[in-house]
């Protein structure tokens, strides 16, 4: 036993020198940030259930552009719009790589779209907009899709007979059906087990990656990995998913019309074939099952967030809903579905979805970057690697460009003839080339969704406005609303 502490104690004073080595020959050329202690780095001085708030303070300190260690790598932060214009724009490529993520990188391998890198990336991403592309048109169009699945949700949610109800699942089911519709060509009914299971997994790994035990297993991946702790459940869930994606695939592969592709599994299968004979594909089947999985995951969450974390903005200020569904009535009235074509004669509308996206602030730092190569970015060296995190929060609540933006505003995408207001610091999607590949689904759903639900039913909360509290419960790699209840009552 005396000699197992005796090793230990010298494995950590070689890391502890190591680190202290590797700190002086790199600490001229990183940014400026706090001292690092060894092995553990910043962690102490870093608030793990709110990065969000310990980075502002650093920023305050350091300036906009600093260095945080998560145990022994650094971490570059861009703090503020022109920190993360001047990085993702005008030096789009070279922070175009996708950081490390030990969690989420030990489950899908350097595969699928969100986390790959490389060529993997550049191929994967390519054929994901391909697809997105050709089904916005022709005779089934997604907005098509989303219409009839909005009615489908409209149908749920009369069933609750306006009695008090729980919306996260019904409003999760109605997005998680469209991204089925595109990467499979089915949808399920919304008491459907395998859809409410699927929508399960999403959501519990949603609160395992916001959890601040994630912050300690991607410091010190070797060593958290074999202690028991949520990320077990993590990887299950993933395990699960994978299960069932690969079922799908297997069906695909049995009735699959090279020249007449139905979906998206069957655009990457034709892919695949056409790279059998390659040395290194990209297109294999791994690729496939995590492409999927990062789309439906992508596609899910974070629209399900936005729905239910927009309801509950609503309930809480009645008369900015009020505004909104007069001129939902105005413009399109109760008898005909919205269509994207709406949007443009409905500056409210459009303001209030800006807004409930900038408020609720989804992805506070964005997934990590990485420089693809060594970068002199202002006054600094950043060498090729190093893992950066863009604080999309200290953008879109930047005070100069969104005055009081604490306050939840439509006006703040609005200008003083009530005409809709582009702004460059709306980076809810990020920026440059790692920006959301879903973006345009992203957007036509939320506007159908909302203003399908607002034309269909009045949204009465259980408690006084004033006592709703909109405080996210969770705030790490995501943003988890409160839980609520609301009833539904048709108009």
């Amino acid at each position: 036993m005396m000699d197992l502490l005796i090793a230990l104690v010298i494995f950590l004073s070689c890391l502890s020198f190591l680190f202290l080595w590797n700190q002086r020959s790199s600490r001229g050329k990183l940014p400026p940030g706090p001292t690092p202690l060894p092995v553990i780095g910043n962690i102490l001085q870093i608030n793990t259930s709110d990065i969000n708030k310990s980075l502002r303070k650093l920023a305050q300190v350091y300036g906009p552009v600093f260095t945080v260690y998560f145990g022994m790598k650094p971490t570059v932060v861009l703090h503020g719009y022109d920190a993360v214009k001047e990085a993702l724009i005008d030096h789009g490529e070279v922070f175009s790589g996708r950081g490390s993520f030990p969690m989420i990188d030990r489950a899908i391998q350097g595969l699928g779209v969100a986390f790959s890198n490389g060529e993997t990336w550049k191929q994967t991403r390519r054929l994901v907009l391909m697809v997105l592309r050709n089904m916005g048109m022709g005779k089934r169009t997604i907005e098509d899709r989303i219409q009839e699945e909005a009615l489908c949700l409209v149908e749920a949610l009369q069933k609750t007979n306006a009695s008090p109800c729980d919306p996260t699942y019904l409003l999760g089911c109605a997005p998680c059906n469209v991204i089925c519709s595109i990467v499979f060509q089915n949808r399920y009914e919304y008491n459907d087990n395998k859809l409410l299971t699927l929508l399960e997994y999403i959501q519990e790994n949603l609160r395992i990656s916001s959890n601040s035990w994630v912050q300690l297993y991607n410091a010190f991946p070797a060593l958290v990995h074999h202690l028991p702790g949520c990320h077990r459940k993590f990887f299950k869930n993933i395990s699960e998913q994978e299960k069932f994606i690969l079922e799908k695939i297997k069906e695909h592969q049995e009735t699959l019309d090279l020249d007449n592709p139905r979906d998206f599994i069957d655009h990457f299968l034709i892919q695949m074939e056409k790279e059998k004979n390659n040395k290194k594909p990209e297109f294999t089947m791994a690729n496939l099952i995590m492409t999927i999985w990062d789309v439906f995951v992508a596609g899910t969450e974070t629209m399900t967030t936005t729905l239910t974390y927009g309801l509950l903005l609503l309930l809480k200020y009645p008369e900015i809903t009020a505004k909104a569904k007069e001129e939902i009535e105005h413009v399109i009235g109760r008898h005909r579905s919205p269509s994207m074509q709406d949007r443009s004669n409905m500056p409210y509308m459009d303001a209030l979805i800006h807004e409930i996206q900038r408020y609720i602030d989804i992805v506070p730092n964005s997934l990590p970057h990485a420089v693809t190569q060594n970068i002199k970015f202002r006054e600094y060296l950043i060498p090729k690697g190093t893992t950066i995190f863009t604080s999309l929060t200290s953008v879109l609540y930047d005070a100069k460009e969104f005055p009081n933006p604490e306050r939840f505003d439509p006006d703040h995408f609005l200008d003083q003839s009530g005409n809709f207001k582009k702004s460059n610091y709306f980076m809810v999607f990020s920026a440059g080339k790692r920006a959301c590949v879903g973006e345009g689904l992203a957007r036509m759903e939320l506007f159908i969704f909302l203003t399908t639900i607002l034309q269909h039913f009045t949204l009465k909360p259980l408690v006084d406005p004033k006592d709703i509290d909109t405080t996210p419960v969770l705030n790490g790699v995501g943003s988890v609303p409160p839980f609520y209840k609301l009833c539904f009552v048709p108009v």
